[in-house]
């Protein structure tokens, strides 16, 4: 159909059907308006000098023709080349009309299904796309933790969700360990957050904590006459705040102490495991371990930008900084592996 066929059955519409026309279209535009521009973004970053070589991260670099549609760069110092991909998670997907669209239903918290059905896209390539951003979202923003500083430990059922089942019968969903008490069936997470919501979510270790995994967490941000810290009486914090010379306020749950000279407590982690939990649970109906760590990462950033009427783009542009989240995604296994051997 031609341009004059549009226009002469527009004119054969009635008063009432032009103007739904006319809102429909309204609509339409202002939806490809707010649509997140993530290839513009990052094409921003690098034409404003705001980037740096994947390869050897210097950040002095040229513009070096156009690649395939994509912008290539040139670095003066390792004068090696790249793409405004390189790196990103971005790099690599034959796809790229769909970015802008699956990004907008991950925010939105969409299921793998519903955003397979919505694209036209295969299952795996939804799943992969997911875990390339989550990949994304790097640590690079956080801030030490200052005045005073809450931590404790929550713990997640090991989780080989997606996985053949071998060596044991079929779990089902939820579930519970073999074991009571702490157990190699569990994955210890380490929660920390002071009272400016500066927020942390490692995974830790399988089954109990030691104190070696509260230092691989929290140690690099803890600051010896910034931080007073408060913890249940785990011997593992006990040992963190002596070796780190912190102040240090126990809360005794044996006797139920919630809160310690009306001021030291862990109420906001504790609230903060139960939200967690809530999330993981009902969003994604519990998630593998090998990629629970993502999904933490993703929760931290939810967190973060809760409230900004910008959220959608702020989302964009932390997923578009990071240059090595390919690799990141690349090395989720090898991760994994180390996680798995912390129980032997």
């Amino acid at each position: 159909m031609d341009l004059l066929e549009i226009k002469n059955n527009l004119l054969s519409l009635s008063e009432s059907d032009r103007l739904e026309l006319q809102k429909t279209l309204e609509d339409f535009s202002l939806a490809q308006d707010v649509l997140p521009k993530s290839q513009e973004s990052r094409r921003h970053i690098l034409n404003n000098k705001m980037g740096c070589c994947p390869h050897c991260s210097h950040t002095k670099y040229v513009r070096f023709g156009i690649d395939k549609g994509s912008q290539r760069y040139k670095c003066k110092s390792c004068k090696r080349s790249f793409t405004e991909y390189s790196g990103t998670w971005m790099a690599g997907l034959q796809r790229k009309d769909k970015i802008d669209a699956y990004l907008v239903l991950m925010m939105e918290e969409k299921s793998l299904d519903k955003i397979t059905a919505s694209l036209k896209i295969n299952k795996k390539t939804a799943f992969d796309w997911r875990h390339k951003i989550l990949a994304s979202l790097s640590d690079k923003d956080k801030d030490d933790f200052t005045g005073i500083t809450e931590s404790d430990e929550t713990f997640f059922l090991n989780s080989e969700k997606g996985q053949p089942v071998i060596n044991r019968k079929p779990r089902k969903r939820g579930g519970t360990s073999k074991t009571r008490g702490v157990s190699n069936d569990q994955v210890a997470v380490i929660v920390t957050q002071d009272r400016k919501s500066n927020l942390d979510l490692t995974v830790a270790t399988i089954g109990r904590l030691k104190k070696i995994d509260i230092e691989k967490a929290i140690g690099n941000r803890i600051k010896t006459n910034q931080t007073v810290l408060c913890s249940d009486g785990h011997v593992s914090y006990k040992g963190f705040a002596m070796d780190n010379q912190l102040e240090h306020h126990v809360l005794k749950a044996i006797i139920k102490q919630r809160v310690k000279n009306k001021i030291y407590h862990i109420q906001h982690v504790n609230s903060t495991h139960n939200r967690l939990k809530k999330w993981i649970d009902n969003t994604f109906w519990g998630v593998s371990t090998k990629y629970l760590q993502q999904y933490l990462n993703w929760y931290r950033l939810k967190e973060k930008i809760k409230g900004r009427k910008d959220k959608l783009n702020l989302f964009i542009l932390k997923t578009s900084e990071d240059i090595t989240a390919y690799q990141k995604y690349q090395n989720i296994g090898i991760q994994y592996e180390k996680l798995i051997s912390t129980q032997y």
